[in-house]
């Protein structure tokens, strides 16, 4: 089992290798780095944005329904879902959803070059496939999907909003006046950064199980498979660290 490890880790470091060599025509990477941006981060702003809602609006219901206690002011419910929402929903819950919907698109994309024969086509051109491939999907995930993250924040808290708008639970501008509350901007920062890790694991963990994927179509599902699982585990582990590191 070490062994196994040792040499799918040697061998995940090598192909970080060939990924961030120097590309051959950079006009070409960056195309490719806005059409990857396009499928992986602009497409999935519809489904960050449809669960962030309604997790705001959870939090602060469980919330409210927890602060039973008079002597608590009501508008720690806004500030409780706050931060809620920035130390933990909006980068570990979000990349961890993210790791299932660009993982497998990921994967199962470059399985299916693999195994369609495409990116053995390309290396017998002289072309660096692993670079030309997987290089932009890793810059637009990484660089971009932090984006993601300041928009699953504010759409978490228009979530809170609402229902407190529309329920009357507590006051809107109690609701408000906790959001506002002891606000640390460092935790913002912390949060980014832990997106960006986090989609870099994705990205990279799930081309490199679809780049030696091998066993037909079945392979490229097991690579799917393999990629999400191993993704998701890594995120859990790096959150503790990160955590420890920075917090």
């Amino acid at each position: 089992m070490i062994k196994n490890f040792l040499q799918e880790t040697g061998r995940y470091l090598l192909f970080l290798r060939l990924v961030f060599k120097r590309p051959e025509k950079w006009k070409l990477s960056i195309r490719q780095f806005f059409t990857e941006a396009d499928k992986l981060v602009v497409n999935s702003i519809p489904l960050i944005a449809l669960i962030s809602v309604f997790i705001g609006a959870v939090l602060v219901i469980q919330t409210a329904n927890n602060m039973t206690s008079p002597f608590l002011p009501k508008m720690y419910i806004g500030y409780m879902a706050r931060e809620s929402l920035v130390l933990e929903f909006c980068s570990t819950m979000v990349c961890l959803i993210l790791a299932g919907k660009i993982g497998s698109s990921i994967s199962s994309e470059t399985g299916t070059m693999r195994i369609t024969e495409q990116i053995d086509a390309m290396e017998m051109m002289g072309i660096n496939s692993a670079n030309f491939l997987v290089m932009p999907k890793i810059l637009s995930t990484t660089l971009l999907n932090p984006l993601l993250t300041l928009m699953s924040i504010f759409v978490g808290l228009l979530g809170g909003y609402l229902i407190v708008a529309l329920t009357g639970m507590i006051k809107v501008s109690d609701y408000i006046t906790g959001i506002r509350f002891a606000f640390n901007g460092y935790y913002i920062t912390y949060s980014l950064i832990k997106t960006a890790v986090f989609s870099f694991i994705i990205s990279s963990i799930s081309a490199y199980y679809g780049y030696y994927a091998k066993g037909g179509s079945l392979g490229v599902g097991r690579s799917s498979t393999k990629a999400i699982v191993v993704a998701s585990a890594l995120i859990l582990i790096f959150n503790l660290i990160l955590t420890r590191i920075m917090l």
